[in-house]
């Protein structure tokens, strides 16, 4: 992807869900709709004075995935304003991954990599790159110079930010992001550049 010249919002906050059972277990959550445990849940609660701070209070427009777990760690990290739902925000499609952790993969498939790979049964990386570009033509029609405020899921996140700054999606494995942490991508000169990763509240 070429270098990108900013069209759209002036600064993105990607948030990733708060823990749930899989997730603190190492498993591959794709589109297995789950809940936030009470660990989720009392991270995200912990998110808005994080979120004020590095917003600058300014009031940001919210999307996120349609699954539960992102959903309510929107309603509890930006209490009192709407969060859009958008389909293209949802997690990878894991296929035969789903339920698994890494260790498990790499015995079926030896060298596996999900940011060059993608996954049997489920989803390839041209096709979720498709998804974030998707999202990323609808920032630049609806939250122009903007604030954002997104809520998704680990992997997703990543290659969406790739995407953002202009790096190789396979960028995508270096950038870990743990539960309930937040990227931030911000405008400098016209160029999007990451400015903070990981930052968390807990």
């Amino acid at each position: 992807m070429s270098d990108p010249v900013v069209a759209g919002p002036s600064l993105i906050l990607l948030v990733r869900h708060g823990s749930t059972e899989w997730s603190d277990n190492g498993r591959h959550t794709g589109r297995t709709d789950l809940r936030l445990t009470e660990k989720g849940r009392h991270q995200a609660d912990r998110l808005p004075p994080l979120l004020a701070t590095l917003s600058d209070g300014a009031l940001p427009l919210v999307f996120s995935s349609p699954l539960q777990r992102a959903l309510e760690t929107a309603h509890r990290a930006v209490p009192g304003v709407e969060a859009t739902v958008v389909e293209a925000l949802i997690e990878y499609d894991y296929g035969e991954y789903e339920g698994l952790t890494s260790a498990e993969i790499v015995e079926r498939h030896p060298g596996w990599e999900l940011f060059r790979d993608g996954c049997p049964g489920g989803e390839n990386l041209q096709q979720v790159i498709a998804r974030c570009d998707s999202f990323i033509a609808k920032l630049e029609r609806t939250a122009k110079r903007r604030t954002v405020v997104v809520f998704t899921h680990g992997h997703l996140s990543r290659l969406l930010t790739t995407r953002l700054v202009g790096l190789d999606p396979q960028a995508g494995a270096v950038l870990q992001n743990d539960t309930a942490s937040i990227g931030v991508v911000d405008d400098k000169r016209g160029q999007y550049v990451i400015t903070g990763w990981n930052i968390r509240a807990h």
